[in-house]
Order: C-alpha cells, then structure tokens, then sequence
C-alpha cells in the first residue's frame, strides 16, 4: 500500500524578473525557483505590466527546466493570470485550474489549482493581495466565498499578502487556513517584512518551513522566497 509523502511549496514575487541591480535576468529567476527544490511554485509578479502582459519568464526557458506550466486563462503570451503563476515538477498532475477575479482599486487575481500530488489530493490558491488593507480583506473575503462552493480537501494558501504586520488581521480573514510563523522575506539584502506567507487547512501541517536566502536570490527580486514542507497530520 502506498503512503503520503511529504512535498515541497513555494512562494516566490520574480519582480518581473528584474533584480536590484535594475537588470531584467529571467535565467537568475529560474535559478533561485530551481534551488527551492519544491515540487509546487507559486509565483507573482511573473508578467510584464502593460498588455498583453507577456511573461517576463519565458514558457520555453521554465519548460527546459523541467516544470510544467499549470494553465489558467490567461490571454496572450502570459504565464499566469494578472501575474500569478504556478509551477509543478513531476509527480505532481493538475486535476483542474482556474483563476479568482478580485476586489480593487487596482487589478489583481489569484489562482486555484486542484493538484493529485504524493501526499494526496491537495488545493493550492496562490495570490498577490493589494497594498490597501480595506481592499486585501475584501479580496480574502472573495476567496473564502469561491472555496465554499467547493468541496472540503486539504488547502494551502501562498503568496504575497503585502500585510506588513503580526498576521493577526489575516488570520482573522481567511477559513479553512491558518498561517504558518511567518518569517521576514521583505526587503531581500535585509529583510523586515513578512510580506510572503503560506496558510494550511487542518488536515495539513508545515514539517520545516523558511526563506530562501542563498544568492542570487538576494539580488534576483526585491522579496526572497519562501517554503514549507508539508505532510498530513
């Protein structure tokens, strides 16, 4: 009989893949996604800004690396949707994907994968929330209400939650999910800010959990990546 397997998700903001040092450097990028060693990615900010938005990380070049790219509407040549993309190594298969139209002053997304993974059936949203507080509640709010049409199984919320503070208002906006300790990813050469975080469902537990920091992940992006090992309690 086969048993669950721990895996490896990600967080990571590409920053549109242009570093500190004001140079746009996809292949620096993809070297830091590689070094996470995680079979699941979420990114953000993974599309240049103006339209069609075409990815600032090249499909083929993300392809040639061994990840397949799950799809989720996204017009043109871009890699996600409103800059949110997710990655997935072998192993891991996408059962279904869409993509969540959210609140805002300005445009923002998240994406919801239904993954067949080693440690079972897993829900994967992944997001970029707004700089305002008022409107990050409200688009937590709009993400709650798309999961409770859907049946329950075990969850993981991953992203950019731009919430500079103690995680407190989160953890009172979202259900199913609480925040694992957060650890500071913003700025990358010294970080201050939990901006990135990773949420589970009860079903779900972080054996080991961190931030990215090996270079060029200091100089890649303005955020480090952040990850977790997950198994099933």
């Amino acid at each position: 009989m086969l048993t669950a397997s721990p895996i490896r998700i990600a967080t990571y903001n590409l920053q549109k893949c242009v570093g500190l040092d004001l140079r746009r450097r996809p292949e620096r990028s993809l070297a830091v996604i590689n070094a996470l060693k995680a079979q699941v990615v979420v990114l953000q900010e993974v599309d240049k800004r103006l339209p069609p938005r075409p990815a600032a990380l090249p499909h083929d070049m993300v392809e040639d690396e061994g990840w397949h790219i799950l799809p989720f509407g996204a017009p043109g040549g871009s890699l996600g949707w409103h800059g949110n993309a997710m990655l997935v190594r072998d192993g891991v298969k996408a059962l279904q994907t869409a993509h969540i139209d959210l609140p805002g002053l300005e445009p923002r997304g998240a994406i919801r994968a239904e993954l067949d993974t080693p440690l079972g059936p897993l829900r994967v949203i992944g997001m970029h929330l707004g700089l305002v507080r008022r409107y990050r509640l409200l688009q937590l709010a709009t993400i709650n209400r798309a999961l409770g049409k859907l049946p329950p199984r075990p969850t993981v919320f991953a992203g950019d939650f731009n919430d500079w503070g103690n995680g407190m208002a989160l953890d009172a906006a979202v259900k199913r999910v609480r925040f694992i300790p957060a650890r500071a990813s913003f700025p990358a050469p010294r970080p201050v800010a939990p901006l990135d975080r990773i949420a589970l469902s009860p079903e779900l537990h972080a054996v080991e959990s961190g931030v990215h920091g090996a270079r060029p992940a200091h100089i890649a992006s303005d955020h480090l990546p952040v990850w977790a090992d997950l198994d099933l309690k």
